[in-house]
């Protein structure tokens, strides 16, 4: 079926036969304020906020978090979008299912951050809030 003008067609998330998890984006307040009581690794780039949301589904949600401080719109923007990148490579490989996840931006750090960094601060701080899982 041909897409229509205007419209991109809508992409999987992951290719057909991975067991990847699912990854959805957090959407309520409450759920970004229950995550903030949880688990927490910082990190050079960012911190890291994670908590077991003990329902059993397989999902894994992320949110991402960029204030003020870490400068005007287009700074906030650019560490988001990083953020977004860093979870679309690290979490939906090794994210655990049932678990949410949120991401909070750094003064001058997400963005001056080189990305390589980035990744293994995720990396490391994943495996710290986890405990070695």
């Amino acid at each position: 079926m041909p897409a229509r003008a205007g419209k991109a067609p809508h992409a999987a998330p992951f290719a057909v036969g991975h067991q990847e998890p699912a990854m959805e984006t957090l959407q309520l307040r409450a759920d970004y304020l229950r995550t903030a009581q949880g688990r927490r690794q910082g990190t050079g780039g960012f911190l890291l906020q994670a908590r077991d949301r003990g329902d059993g589904t397989q999902t894994v949600r992320v949110g991402f978090t960029a204030s003020k401080k870490i400068g005007n719109a287009v700074f906030r923007n650019r560490a988001k979008r990083r953020l977004r990148a860093l979870a679309r490579e690290v979490l939906a490989k090794t994210g655990l299912p049932g678990w949410d996840y949120v991401l909070v931006a750094r003064p001058d750090a997400t963005v001056s951050r080189a990305y390589t960094d980035l990744l293994a601060d995720l990396t490391q701080a994943l495996h710290r809030v986890h405990g070695g899982k």
